[in-house]
């Protein structure tokens, strides 16, 4: 089916191109989200009349779109999960669950907006696309762990932190040791009252 684009459409061409796309994909998807025409005469002739209008439209909504993704800045966002030693999740999380974590952090999105082929099943930091405008995307970073203190080691080492909890306290040992043998160090104290004890102990004796 040959079809008008009314907006730039990746990998298929930019507004006002004619092009030929499967059936399917033409009715499921570019007809009712009103991204394209069917390139009949009747419809070339309504667009050509009303490109001017048309294309006003979209330089508007792509500086609202840019003037978002200023906003955003290097947007970052936390989501915590529960997950196995080997970081594997136990779930998933979907476009759904990336878009309402980003509207949390200040910019209102929708899910249709993520650009996800499908759902992260991993700990760790992700690169996602969000579609601000068929012309205007932006890059955030969705850091999946299985808590706050996780996140922030992933956020400064860059990857994902895996193991159980003994794996993860293991760097702390050698400080958990040492802090133990002067716990059981007497304090000089009570050396000192010991040693007034045996003296005592000596006289009555004597």
């Amino acid at each position: 089916m040959q079809v008008i684009l009314l907006e730039r459409v990746e990998k298929l061409g930019q507004m006002g191109d004619i092009v030929t796309v499967r059936d399917g994909f033409a009715r499921n998807f570019l007809l009712p989200q009103n991204k394209a025409l069917r390139a009949t005469a009747s419809n070339k002739a309504a667009f050509e009349a009303d490109k001017a209008r048309l294309e006003a439209d979209n330089l508007e909504r792509r500086k609202e779109a840019e003037a978002v993704a200023d906003k955003m800045g290097d947007l970052k966002v936390i989501m915590v999960r529960a997950a196995g030693e080997s970081g594997q999740l136990y779930g998933s999380v979907s476009s759904r669950d990336i878009a309402e974590a980003v509207t949390e952090a200040g910019v209102s999105i929708s899910r249709s907006q993520v650009v996800l082929d499908r759902a992260i099943k991993t700990l760790g930091l992700h690169d996602v696309v969000i579609r601000l405008h068929p012309e205007v995307s932006k890059t955030v970073v969705v850091n999946i762990a299985r808590s706050e203190a996780e996140a922030e080691t992933q956020f400064s080492t860059g990857s994902a932190v895996t193991g159980g909890v003994a794996d993860i306290e293991e760097d702390f040992a050698d400080e958990e040791v040492v802090e133990e043998l002067f716990e059981d160090e007497a304090p000089e104290e009570a050396v000192e009252e010991v040693a007034s004890e045996d003296a005592d102990a000596e006289k009555s004796e004597a």
